[in-house]
C-alpha cells in the first residue's frame, strides 16, 4: 500500500510547470531521476508484493522442500534489498526536496512531502 501511495503522489502531482512554460518538471529540485526513482521503485514495489502475495497464498501447496526453501530465500533477499532501495529512495528525495526553491513548488508540495513520508515507512514495512 505504501509503495502504491509514492507511485500515485509522484504520478499525481509530482510534476509541475511555471505559468509562463509547458515544459513539465519534477517538483524535486527539477531532478528528473528524482520523480523517475520514486515511481520506479513504487511500480515494481507493489508487482513484487503482489507476486509474494501470490506465492504465500499457494505455499502450502508446494510438497519440496527444497523448492519451499528457494522461495522463503528469494523473499527474504527481495525484502532486503528491497528495504535498502526504499532507504536509498528516502535518503534521495530528502535530499532533493530540501533543496527545492520555494518559489518553484505551486502544487504538489504536499504530494512531495507524502511521497518521503511514505517511501520512509516502506522501509520499514519491507
Amino acid at each position: 500500500v505504501f509503495a502504491l501511495i509514492v507511485f500515485a503522489c509522484l504520478v499525481g502531482e509530482g510534476y509541475t510547470n511555471l505559468p509562463s512554460s509547458p515544459q513539465l518538471f519534477c517538483i524535486f529540485n527539477h531532478n528528473e531521476d528524482a520523480c523517475r526513482y520514486g515511481i520506479g521503485i513504487g511500480i515494481l514495489a507493489f508487482l513484487a508484493s503482489i507476486f509474494f502475495f501470490m506465492v504465500d497464498v499457494y505455499f502450502p501447496q508446494i510438497s519440496n522442500t527444497t523448492d519451499r526453501k528457494y522461495l522463503v530465500l528469494a523473499d527474504l533477499g527481495f525484502s532486503g534489498l528491497w528495504t535498502f532501495l526504499w532507504f536509498i529512495g528516502f535518503c534521495f528525495l530528502t535530499n532533493q526536496w530540501a533543496w527545492t526553491r520555494a518559489e518553484d513548488v505551486r502544487v504538489g508540495a504536499d504530494s512531495a512531502r507524502a511521497a518521503i513520508t511514505f517511501s520512509f515507512f516502506s522501509i520499514f514495512s519491507w
